[in-house]
Parts: structure tokens; sequence; C-alpha cells
């Protein structure tokens, strides 16, 4: 056995790993970083990237087919499955070297590319190597679910983690999960020319906003993508090309390939974290607010910690180490300015608290603003027109926006920066914003907001007929 001593030890070369390491090691600390699969972890591999190449296809795919709104014929677009997931393959190509074991050696730090077992509080195990850190950072994300519903186990079934090497075009794809990731493939994959049914046990887009989520339900069933709620898996049976889903209610849905979408898991099975004094919750790794397992020594970021599973949440939580680890700084986690976005057409995104989480919390003191895509021209012009943004307002201080609709994705930015550093509505009131653009919905939304106060105001035509009296 080989033995290390270094001064950070990271678990798991993710976004929120490789973010710890890249920094730590450029700050001047010697940096360990273990990964026994691959590098970018689920992010590059299996999640963000190929989805969002897969959605890009089909979206190619989908403007063939509906261009005549534009003056431009439609036409029924040639799609070539096995090409677009080539498509993917070269996206995730082209980002990998940026998350690669070379570039992070060249870095200086140095990776071993094994899996990571607790051995001790303060040991860990990788391989031949022995290694003993100051600090430890366990970011090993988290997998695909998967239910024990009868009868899965004799079936064949994709989850994120296989669907973008399957190469057989599906005639018809049922998808068990309707939450971003399930709606996301299933919209891609209607849009390629596939038959989609979407089985949902509870709620579509349950988490989200129901009024901003009503808005892309409506726009999927349209693009004739089938979705049940309600519909509790109860049974799976058939081989491959001819699967069928039972509900418990009875209903039987059957189709050709089953995408399986239900949800997360934390991976810790490998970890032995017995060993190290570390406990766990239902969702994951117990943290406290610095991030902080139950052994001081070692912190947990990212989806293994079990609160919001995003990528842009571990690279908040890289951040928070830096500041503990390296520095020795207090750090605490806040999450009400952290936004998400689904990446169905159109987008959903959130930042902070939804209306209804306000109304709660802020009862009468609460104000939802609305503005509505169809009064923003660029979205005219782009036949753009669905949706509307939501901005929730407590004493003139937004505290949650909601929206729905074209590029919500990038429109969500704005609030989510006023949120971080509680400004006003006056300040995105006060922002210019070009003309025409979608980004002039935050800055309306703003207005909506002001607009009752200063043209519905008794007091403020006083004061105006005042001064008009009295002005030379």
């Amino acid at each position: 056995m080989k033995k290390i001593k270094t001064d950070l030890l990271v678990i798991g070369a993710g976004s929120g790993g490789l973010s710890v390491a890249a920094g730590a090691v450029q700050m001047g600390a010697d940096v360990t970083l273990l990964e026994g699969h691959k590098m970018g972890g689920d992010c590059l591999n299996f999640g963000c990237v190929p989805s969002k190449a897969m959605i890009a296809s089909g979206k190619a795919a989908w403007a063939q087919s509906h261009a005549s709104k534009y003056g431009v014929a439609d036409v029924t677009p040639k799609v070539d499955y096995a090409a677009a997931k080539d498509h993917v393959a070269d996206v995730v190509a082209q980002i990998a070297p940026l998350d690669s074991v070379e570039r992070f050696e060249g870095l200086g730090v140095r990776v071993i590319t094994e899996y990571g077992v607790f051995l001790s509080p303060t040991e860990v195990q990788a391989g031949d190597h022995i290694i003993t850190a100051r600090r430890i950072v366990i970011s090993t994300g988290s997998g695909p679910l998967v239910p024990p519903i009868p009868g899965l186990d004799s079936v064949p079934y994709e989850t994120n983690e296989t669907l973008f090497e399957l190469r057989e075009q599906p005639k018809h794809l049922l998808v068990i999960g309707g939450g971003p990731i399930g709606l996301e493939m299933a919209q891609a994959h209607r849009r390629l020319g596939c038959e989609v049914t979407v089985i949902e046990g509870m709620k579509a887009l349950g988490k989200d906003d129901p009024e901003m989520a009503a808005v892309v339900l409506e726009n999927l069933r349209g693009e004739g993508i089938t979705l049940e709620e309600d519909a509790l898996a109860q049974e799976i049976r058939g081989e491959a090309g001819a699967i069928e889903v039972e509900t418990k209610d009875g209903r039987v849905f059957k189709g050709s390939h089953l995408l399986m979408a239900v949800g997360r898991k934390p991976n810790i099975d490998k970890l032995n974290l017995e060993a190290a004094g570390i406990e766990t919750t239902r969702t994951g790794i117990k943290v406290d607010a610095g991030m902080r397992t139950t052994n001081r020594k070692v912190y947990a970021i990212g989806d293994v910690a079990g609160g919001l599973q995003f990528t842009h949440v571990a690279g908040y939580h890289a951040g928070l180490i830096i500041r503990s680890a390296l520095f020795g700084l207090p750090a605490k986690e806040r999450t009400d300015h952290i936004p998400w976005a689904t990446y169905t057409d159109p987008e959903l995104a959130q930042v902070g608290l939804t209306e209804a989480q306000a109304r709660e919390q802020y009862g009468e003191k609460m104000e939802a603003v609305r503005f509505h895509f169809s009064h923003n021209d660029r979205a005219i012009a782009d036949r753009k027109t669905a949706g509307l943004i939501k901005v929730i307002v407590v004493k003139g201080r937004p505290v949650g926006a909601s929206i729905a609709g074209y590029q919500a994705g990038e429109l969500i930015n704005l609030w989510a920066l006023v949120i971080a550093n509680k400004m006003k509505m006056s300040h995105v009131a006060n922002m210019v914003a070009p003309y025409p653009t979608v980004g002039e919905l935050n800055k309306r939304a703003a207005g909506a907001y002001f607009s009752p106060r200063l043209f519905e105001s008794d007091k403020v035509k006083r004061i105006v007929g005042f001064v008009q009296r009295w002005l030379p």
C-alpha cells in the first residue's frame, strides 16, 4: 500500500468536486482527487450536458415541421435517431477535456482513478493507496432511483445513465416519472418522432408553482404527449419491444421502451461511512449549515448532501468549502437565492418562494405580480407568447419569482441576482432593457408592481395637480 498525506481529499469528480479541487490547488493547497467512474460525473456524462444536446436535436426537428407560421413551408423532418445520439456524444466529447484527468493533473491535483472507501475517521483507501487528509470533501453525487415495482427486474428499461447510449429509436416510449428529467426527455423524443406516454404517480412538475406548471403541461399535451397523472405504477410486464405498465387504479399503458425517471438517490453505498462516523438521512449525508458532516473533518456537498439536486448548487457548495476548509472562515449555506430551470419548451424556472409558500409565510403582506409573454414585443415577433412571469413581493422586496415561457431559464438569472443581494423592485424598475428583447419582461414585471401605485393613486394625482398649478 502507498501512503499519501494531503491537505484536502476530494472524493468524486463531478461538478462540485472538480470545482473544489481546482480552486483549492490554485490557492496553494495539496489536493488529492478520487474518481472511480467518469470524470465530470453525472452532469457531463448522463445529465445536464447530454440531455440538453438531445433537446436541441428535438428542437431542430420540431422547427422544420412547424415553420409555416413564419412564412416557411412545413416539411416532415427525416430523423436519424442514431445520428442524434452521435450529436449528443460529440457535445459531451467537446466539453470532456475541461473535466479530464490530464487537465487536473496539469493544475497540480493528484488524481487517483479509484473509488474511495473510509477506513477510519481520518483515512480513506483508494485502490492501493491509503490517504490521510486534513480535510475531506465527499462529492459523489446521486444516481437514478429505481423503485422496486413488481416485474421491473424482468423487463428491459432505461435510466438517464443508459438512455444516451440507446441507438434504436423507440416506437413508443413509456416514461415513469413526470418530473424535469422525465418531461424533458419525453418532449425531446416526441419531437424526434416517437410516441410518448408519461406515467406520473402524483402530479407532474409537482415541486413547481401549479400555475406555471400548467403552462408547460398544456403545451406538452398539445404536442401529442400522453400525460397521465395520479397513475401510480403497480406492475410492469412484457419484453423488449412490448412493455406494459399497469397502475394502481387498473389502467394499462403499452409501449416499446421504458424510461425510469422517478427521482434520484445519493451515491453513498461504496463509501463505508460508518467507519468514519458519518451519519446519513433518508435523502443523503447529514450536514450542518456549513456542509460539515457529523465527522468535523469531513464535508459533503452537492446531491450527496441530500438538498437541492442541481449542478449549480454543487458549484455553490464548492465555494463554501473553499472558504471554510482552506481559510478557516465561517461559511453558511442559504437556499433562498438558488434558481432552477426545467428545459422543456416552454421552459419553467423558479427562484425563492413560490406564491403558495410566500402566502403561508407572509400571509396578506405578500403580493403576486404577473406579466404575460403575450405583451412582450419580442415574444410576439418570435411567436413565443405562451407563458407568464410572476414575482412575489413583500414590502417592495422580491422574495420569489416563477417564470413559464420562452427563455425562462435565462430570465430567472436577474431575479436570482436581485434576491441574492436583497435588492428591491425599484432596482429592477430603474434598469433600462434594450428593445426589443425578451428580457424586457423582467422590467415590465417591476412596472406592473408600481403601476397601480402611480396611476391609480388619488394621492399621486393630487400631488401632480398641485405641482402643475404652481409650476412656472
